[in-house]
């Protein structure tokens, strides 16, 4: 891997003004709060948490589909603000969630899957015909479906089609939002291992948003936790997996259903109430939800920790760190 990295945040955030009613005062809500993350050449790094926790929004924000309210994004060392937008589409790419909702089906797949070499003025008609026929048969397509549309298609296939536009301008970095969640489960092992082969044969990078936690220790080489705009931990997928120490993480894994024989439900960990965006709880975010909770986990926001094995937000993980003796009430910290 190179050491400029494909992508980097630093410190963005992303808020929204929000208004209950005709009448009622303005609120903020803060998407994205203060994301510092960097997705390395060759890396598949997995963004991982609940629904609204702003993993989405952050992937518009590297997508260049949204500017951040603060901080600031870079591409390869360069700031995004400073490319233009084709610049940046040309070396980054989406593959979204819904298949049935991202391709034109007033399209023929050609013309789908074409449609970014000709907004780019990339080669001539014919050879436009050739890189799509090649790119088709890289993702498992026959060139017979040309002219074809995509409602005459399975939902693998769309996700294919959708792939191959994705790819077809050779991008560096493909972000997955979803990419396997609308699919059924029979055919969710395909486009994975596909997207893995084709990351093998064209040197992709990959940020893979995701719910699900056995496709990323399938497929991810890092993973990141998000919860209410904020990343809390950190970590390569084998240690993660081994042993994560943020209470989120902990409880995202022991709600996992597994097959293993007599292993029984997964424990609810969590309970049913998410926080309201609009407005948070003081302190750490999780702090009502958590089991692990300390007095000042309501006082103050836990500064990240970089240990070297990975990255924790936690005032329970920072105490046991930093002062493996210490008592939590001999444990302070100042508030970020």
């Amino acid at each position: 891997m190179s050491d400029q990295p494909v992508l980097e945040a630093r410190n963005v955030a992303r808020h929204f003004d929000t208004r209950s009613g005709m009448f009622g005062r303005p609120k903020i809500l803060k998407a994205v709060d203060g994301i510092n993350l960097t997705v390395q050449s060759g890396e598949v790094l997995a963004l991982v948490g609940e629904s609204g926790s702003g993993k989405t929004t952050l992937a518009k924000l590297l997508l260049g589909l949204t500017k951040p309210t603060s901080g600031e994004l870079y591409f390869t060392g360069t700031p995004l603000d400073r490319l233009e937008r084709k610049g940046v589409a040309r070396q980054v790419q989406a593959i979204f969630q819904d298949p049935y909702s991202s391709l034109n089906p007033r399209k023929t797949l050609e013309a789908i899957i074409s449609l970014p070499l000709r907004v780019h003025g990339i080669g001539s008609r014919d050879e436009q015909h050739r890189m799509v026929r090649d790119i088709m048969e890289r993702v498992g397509l026959p060139s017979r479906l040309l002219t074809v549309y995509p409602n005459q298609l399975s939902g693998g296939q769309r996700q294919r089609v959708a792939i191959a536009r994705a790819l077809i301008m050779r991008p560096s970095m493909v972000i997955c939002d979803e990419p396997t969640s609308a699919l059924d489960v029979s055919v969710q092992s395909q486009i994975l291992n596909l997207l893995q082969e084709l990351q093998r044969e064209l040197g992709l990078t990959y940020l893979l948003i995701t719910h699900n936690l056995a496709v990323v220790e399938h497929i991810a080489t890092r993973v990141a936790v998000m919860y209410l705009g904020r990343i809390v931990e950190e970590a390569e997928t084998r240690s993660f997996f081994a042993g994560p120490r943020h209470p989120y993480s902990k409880a995202l894994l022991e709600s996992v259903l597994t097959p293993e024989p007599g292993r029984g439900l997964p424990q609810d960990l969590l309970g049913a109430s998410f926080p309201n965006p609009v407005d948070p709880p003081s302190g750490c975010p999780f702090h009502p939800r958590c089991p692990e909770r300390m007095p000042v986990c309501e006082e103050a926001y836990p500064a990240p920790l970089d240990d070297g094995a990975g990255k924790v937000a936690c005032h329970r993980a920072l105490a046991t760190l930093s002062m493996p003796h210490a008592t939590p009430s001999q444990y302070t910290v100042t508030g970020s």
